[in-house]
């Protein structure tokens, strides 16, 4: 077997180090040009990537415009409408959200796939205030959504058949090193 294959499985790399950086480099200036710099704004990551690539974008904003943006960490399992059929005992993680009432709530997350994922975010975000907007930035968008949900902010679009699986790593979590790939299951 080659490199990257497992059985039937071959992991096609589709972001590797250099590629997920400059698209976060170009999201964190898209944000800043949409909302006319980072003033009434804040970075809230879907657990668990999704608030490390949050962290990854509030250091580039300050590299580019030299302020801090508040960021947030958000755990949205017990907001999940797949919950049951996923864990019997589910591991709710720490959430760590600023004050949102009237600001412009940037949600962060990894993959955008049927948009479930999104919508249990939002329903969490919107029990902790009333947020002026909330937009969202995503680093991969594959498609086949099942909810109307859409990306503000999308690190790479990329078309996929429900038979394969997006895997993101991040060195935060994943053995330090950051790639994106497909696999088929």
């Amino acid at each position: 077997m080659k490199e990257g294959e497992t059985g039937l499985e071959k992991e096609k790399v589709i972001l590797d180090e250099a590629a997920i950086r400059r698209a976060l480099t170009r999201i964190a200036h898209e944000i800043l040009e949409r909302n006319k710099g980072i003033d009434h704004c804040i970075l809230v990551g879907i657990k668990t990537r999704g608030a490390y690539l949050a962290q990854r974008l509030a250091e580039r904003i300050h590299h580019i415009e030299g302020k801090t943006m508040p960021i947030g960490e958000l755990d949205i399992t017990l907001y999940r409408d797949d919950l049951t059929e996923k864990h019997e005992h589910p591991q709710v993680k720490e959430t760590d959200v600023p004050d949102i009432t009237g600001k412009k709530v940037i949600l962060v997350d990894d993959v955008l796939y049927t948009g479930r994922t999104v919508r249990a975010a939002m329903d969490a975000l919107i029990d902790r205030g009333r947020p002026q907007m909330i937009q969202l930035a995503v680093l991969v968008d594959r498609g086949h959504r099942e909810l109307p949900i859409r990306p503000d902010y999308v690190g790479k679009n990329v078309p996929t058949s429900r038979t394969e699986l997006v895997s993101v790593c991040l060195s935060e979590v994943d053995q330090g090193e950051d790639r994106v790939s497909i696999t088929n299951r």
